[in-house]
């Protein structure tokens, strides 16, 4: 048990960790991304979790069917981050929140960053 507990990974301070928010902000433009068909999945792997990884490779699978229906060509979505509201529920915890705009609609990403190994990682993102 004790060597399974050294093997996984391990919790890192905030205090240990960079500022979040440029990685929030990158995360959700990638995501954004990453729907649209407009990136790979492959590029944001080293910043989350393996159960995000999982579930953004589904749901890009699903979007490209969508497409794929529709017959509508795949383009690099135009939009602008709007405000970011990030609160520290504990320590080595965030959770975040981003206003995601275009012309058609506002959308919200919710992202939730742990600090494992000395770094961010993603443990939870969902586009609303």
């Amino acid at each position: 048990m004790a060597q399974e507990e050294f093997f996984d990974y391990q919790p890192t301070a905030s205090s240990e960790l960079p500022d979040p928010r440029p990685l929030l902000e990158n995360l959700t433009r990638c995501v954004i991304e990453i729907l649209a068909g407009a990136r790979e999945l492959e590029q944001i792997a080293r910043w989350v979790t393996d159960d995000v990884y999982r579930t953004l490779l589904s749901r890009s699978v699903i979007s490209a069917r969508a497409r794929a229906a529709r017959r509508a060509p795949t383009r690099r979505p135009s939009f602008s981050l709007g405000g970011v509201r990030i609160c520290e529920p504990r320590d080595g915890v965030v959770e975040a929140v981003i206003v995601v705009v275009n012309r058609a609609r506002c959308r919200a990403v919710a992202i939730r960053l742990e600090g494992l190994d000395r770094r961010w990682r993603a443990s939870a993102i969902h586009v609303l």
